[in-house]
Parts: C-alpha cells; sequence; structure tokens
C-alpha cells in the first residue's frame, strides 16, 4: 500500500513539472504558425558575367516568431557564392547552410527578425556561372523553378530576366514545359524540389561567362578637386567560347572615357547607350587577342568624375560604397587618394567599420574601402547609400615638390662646384663626417646636422651600390672590379650606420619631436629592408619559374611602389630635421 502511495506522488510531482513546459511549447509553436506565405515573386536572373541571381520577394500575412526557413534542392549548394536578406528599411540576418525542416536533400537558409517581423521582404542568393552550359547560339541554364520553403505558398510567380536582347526559348520542369520565361505556380507546396532547365537564346554576346576575380578603383582628387579614376580589372575566361570582347560598367557622369591593356596599350573601345535606373554606363571593348579558356587579362578604365564641391579650404564628395556592377567582382577595393598633405575630415574614425580603412603618412592620407562579393545586388539591398567623404587641402602644398626639386639640385650644384675646385693632381677622397662629442642627452646642432649628412650620404651610397650591381649584370664592367667597388662602398656604408647608431641614442633621450622622427625614421628603414626581401624573394621565385610573368610584374610594381614611399618618408623626416637647425 505505502508502495502505491509512492508512485501516485512521484507521478503527480512529475506531471506537475512536466505539464507547464508542455504547454509552453505549444504555446510556441502556436506563434510561430500565426504567418501564412500570401506570395513569392521567384526571380531568376542571370548576370552579364553569367552569375545567376535567385532573388525571392516574399508577402506574408500575420507574424514570424523566430526564423524564417527558405531554400533551394541541395545540388546546387555546390554552386553558392553569396546569401542576403533585406526588406524596404533594414539588411536582415541570414544564416547559411542551415536544416530545412525535418528534410533532407535540401539546402537552406534562415532569415531572423530582431523585432515584429516585415510583410515583405526579399532574400538573394548569388550562384556560379558554371550553371550555364553554352552551345552555339546559347546557353541551357540549371536553375531551380520554385523556392524551396517549410510552409506552403499560395501563389509564386516565376520570371526569368536576362541582360540585353537575351531571351528564353523555354523551360523544361517536372511539372510541365513552358515556352516562356515567366510562369505561375500557384498552391505551392512545402519542400518542393523542382530543378529545371530554360534554353536561353544569347547568339549576340550579351551573356560571357567570366570571371572577374578583382577590382582595383583608385579615385585620385586634384588640388582644385577634380576627380581622375582608374579601373583595373582581373578577368579570367570561363566558357569554353573565345571572348573577344568585354562590356564593363563605369559611373553615369564618367567622361573621356579610356581603356587600357597592363602595359598602357590602349584598346579599341565605345560607350553604350546609359541606363539611368542602374545609374551607370557600359564600355565595349575589343580585345587585342581573342580570350580563350582558362586565360586572363588586365583591363584598365580611366576616366574623369565631375569635380569635388569646394569651400575654401575644404573639398567633399559623396562616394558610392555600392556602385552599379551588371556582374559579380569576387574581391574589390576602392581607394580614395587625395593630394598630399590633404587631411581626411569624414568619415571620422568611430564611423569607419571593418571594411574601410583610413592610412595616415606623413604627407599622404589614404582611404580603402574593401568588399567581397560585389554586384548590383548589393547597391539594391542599401538603399543606394552614399558615403561623404571630406578633406580640408591648402594650396601651399603645391609649392612642396618644387621645393624637394631645387633643393636637391641646390645640393647637387654644391658637390659640383666642390669637386671642380679640388687640386686635380690630389687623390679624390670620400668626404668623412665627424661625430660631435657627445652631451648626456642634451643635442645641439652639430649633432643633428651629423646625423641628417650621414643619413644622406648613406643612402646615396646604398644607390651606387645598386646601380653597381645592374651595370655588373648587363655586363658593362668587370666582375673583378665590381667587387672591389662594392667592397669599398659597403665600408663606407658601415662606418656611416656606426656614425648613426651611435647618435640614436642621444635624438631619443632628447625626447619631443626628435625622439618622434628618430622612431619614423627606425620604422623607414624597417619597412625599406622588408621591401628589399621581398625583391630578392619575388626574383628568386620568378627565376626559378614558380611566379608567372604576369604576378611577377604586379609584384615589382606594388614593391617599388612601396619603395618610393617610403624614400619619399624618409626625405620628408631629414628636411624636418635640418629646418630645426636653422
Amino acid at each position: 500500500m505505502k508502495r502505491i502511495i509512492f508512485v501516485l506522488i512521484c507521478a503527480f510531482l512529475l506531471s506537475a513539472v512536466l505539464v507547464p513546459y508542455s504547454l509552453e511549447v505549444k504555446l510556441v509553436s502556436a506563434q510561430g504558425s500565426t504567418y501564412t506565405v500570401e506570395n513569392i515573386d521567384h526571380q531568376v536572373e542571370v548576370m552579364y558575367s553569367g552569375n545567376v541571381v535567385i532573388r525571392d520577394t516574399i508577402t506574408i500575412s500575420g507574424q514570424i516568431f523566430g526564423g524564417f526557413l527558405i531554400g533551394f534542392p541541395y545540388k546546387y549548394s555546390s554552386y553558392l557564392l553569396k546569401g542576403i536578406a533585406f526588406s524596404s528599411q533594414d539588411i536582415l540576418p541570414l544564416d547559411l547552410d542551415v536544416q530545412l525542416g525535418e528534410r533532407s536533400g535540401f539546402y537552406g537558409a534562415e532569415v531572423t527578425f530582431s523585432a515584429e517581423s516585415p510583410k515583405t521582404f526579399t532574400v538573394v542568393f548569388i550562384l556560379s556561372n558554371a550553371l550555364l552550359t553554352s552551345f552555339s547560339d546559347g546557353f541551357y541554364l540549371d536553375f531551380p523553378a520554385y523556392p524551396s520553403l517549410a510552409r506552403d505558398v499560395t501563389r509564386c510567380n516565376v520570371t526569368i530576366v536576362l541582360p540585353g536582347e537575351a531571351s528564353v526559348v523555354d523551360v523544361t520542369k517536372h511539372d510541365g514545359t513552358v515556352s516562356s520565361g515567366k510562369f505561375v505556380k500557384n498552391n505551392l507546396a512545402a519542400f518542393s524540389y523542382y530543378p529545371a532547365n530554360a534554353t536561353i537564346d544569347a547568339s549576340e554576346g550579351w551573356i560571357k561567362q567570366i570571371n572577374i576575380a578583382t577590382l582595383n578603383r583608385a579615385i585620385t582628387l586634384g588640388i582644385a578637386g577634380e576627380i581622375t579614376v582608374s579601373d583595373k580589372y582581373r578577368i579570367i575566361n570561363n566558357s569554353t567560347k573565345q571572348a573577344a570582347s568585354l562590356k564593363l560598367d563605369v559611373p553615369i557622369e564618367a567622361s573621356n572615357i579610356l581603356a587600357k591593356d597592363e602595359l598602357g596599350t590602349p584598346f579599341s573601345s565605345a560607350t553604350l547607350p546609359a541606363d539611368g535606373s542602374a545609374n551607370a554606363v557600359s564600355v565595349n571593348i575589343t580585345l587585342s587577342n581573342p580570350l580563350q579558356n582558362g586565360q586572363s587579362v588586365i583591363v584598365r578604365l580611366e576616366y574623369n568624375l565631375p569635380s569635388a564641391s569646394t569651400e575654401q579650404t575644404r573639398f567633399g564628395l559623396d562616394l558610392e560604397p555600392f556602385p552599379y556592377f551588371s556582374y559579380y567582382i569576387r574581391v574589390a577595393s576602392i581607394t580614395v587618394i587625395p593630394p598630399e598633405g590633404a587631411r581626411i575630415v569624414l568619415p571620422q574614425f568611430p564611423s569607419v567599420t571593418s571594411s574601410l580603412a583610413i592610412d595616415r603618412e606623413i604627407f599622404q592620407e589614404t582611404l580603402r574601402i574593401d568588399r567581397e562579393g560585389l554586384s548590383y545586388v548589393d547597391r539594391d539591398a542599401h538603399s543606394l547609400e552614399t558615403m561623404q567623404i571630406v578633406y580640408e587641402y591648402n594650396s601651399l602644398w603645391v609649392s612642396l615638390r618644387p621645393a624637394f626639386w631645387v633643393w636637391g639640385l641646390a645640393a647637387i650644384g654644391s658637390v659640383v662646384i666642390v669637386f671642380m675646385r679640388r687640386p686635380k693632381l690630389k687623390p679624390s677622397k670620400t668626404p668623412r663626417i665627424s661625430v660631435p662629442k657627445l652631451t648626456g642627452g642634451k643635442l645641439g646642432s652639430e649633432q643633428v646636422k651629423a646625423f641628417v649628412d650621414a643619413y644622406e650620404e648613406k643612402a646615396r651610397l646604398s644607390s651606387e651600390v645598386e646601380a653597381l650591381a645592374h651595370r655588373a649584370q648587363k655586363g658593362k664592367m668587370p666582375r673583378r672590379q665590381y667587387k672591389v667597388q662594392r667592397r669599398a662602398l659597403e665600408l663606407r656604408i658601415g662606418s656611416l650606420s656606426k656614425i648613426i647608431a651611435e647618435l640614436e641614442p642621444t635624438f631619443r633621450s632628447a625626447g619631443g619631436n626628435y625622439a618622434g622622427l628618430t622612431r619614423q625614421l627606425d620604422d623607414a628603414e624597417t619597412e625599406a629592408n622588408s621591401v628589399e626581401a621581398n625583391l630578392r624573394i619575388v626574383e628568386a621565385r620568378h627565376k626559378t619559374g614558380e611566379l608567372a610573368l604576369e604576378d611577377y610584374k604586379k609584384s615589382i610594381s606594388e614593391l617599388k611602389q612601396r619603395k618610393e614611399k617610403v624614400e619619399s618618408k624618409v626625405n620628408g623626416i631629414l628636411l624636418r630635421l635640418r629646418e630645426e637647425i636653422r
């Protein structure tokens, strides 16, 4: 009897614990089922680059609590490049590669809402152009005829959108064949699995199966606010057909458009009629040599844009961080380069995101935006937002470069005069730089002058070593003579390095501007050594065949630009040190 009473008490307590939980589960389930999917506009768009954009605009009634699941047959998952969800007000969080309900065979994505769900929102998937198969007059397109949802859909409107004059011949799918790029599916069941194939007529080259690997857009601002843009594309032909021409987009306000190859040789090009809704114009470029399957080409587009607005010493322009492109770009960067001496006021550091960076050097500031997977889809999703860039620039900076040239010529002239006045019978000697006596941390003008002279003499001798090596490689001087002269120069460089090393502690202990400039020189020296090491590595890899000629030229060009920036930085620091002792 006692055992029976004990069992009943345990059963009662267990029920008391589990019943509220079961009621809560039922309540949550009931809340999640308070909406119906009334309509989906299922657009399948083919970009100029052949990439497939699946754009589902969903209209619901009721409220979604939690997440909304949408997907497609799993066979298309390996072609997925990017996914994005948005409403008319916000970008919505989208989790990719999730389970679509309890069913297998599907690739799922989940849209989540932080608060009340909108009545209409859009989910976009961008897929590879490998879904296209070319034939003589066009392409066959493999695509999901309808979206796959965990709920029934009252009505699904399907539209295949193609660029230019390309057209749909027919669409073959499990529920019947149609001869149009538009069709409707009423009462679309949950977990629909409908792969389809469309025949596309694109004989005039409206679609090109190309992979645009990189785009580097450099926006250079002149001293009067004028804007010059250079777009550098790296394009690979993925099609079995050769590509004799390419179509690339520039802003609608672009003028003086010129297309060039990597070496600066102009391409034949023509500007196509503008598309006002896209805020862009297309430039049709005829390549010097047709691009075969798997081959790549570098294309540069140079053009001008309307000048920046001006207010005294302040300049401003509106930049589109998501410009219109009718193709898919895997990696893109947009760099804004104000004149030397300009200071970027907007955007400020607190507003800088992870994809945006402001690089500050002594005389130059640049702003860079990095993007992955850029196309007109991003422009649509971000509601045409623009970024305001404001910078301050004083016209006195125009005289900086001429001043450097004048000082340089004056220095060269002084050296020439001294050399001509030397007695010709006496052997020439390399001028020695005396090291002033250190004064326990105090810094005098003689020490600053000795430090600057040693640094400049060391840079000059290093240039002579490089020139000697170049002459020896070209066979313009005997190898023995090269070794003797190189050894003499290296000994002198070592002596100058010792002088610099002896003076550096005094500069650091002096504090203030001297210590800061010394640290900047050390940083520049480290950067210069890194560049030299990278140059040697690139040369070695090219000689052994590890580095292709195209990549070798690109690497050498980038490293030389870095070296020029370092030299300019060092010259500026030395100039400031000389001004300290005047």
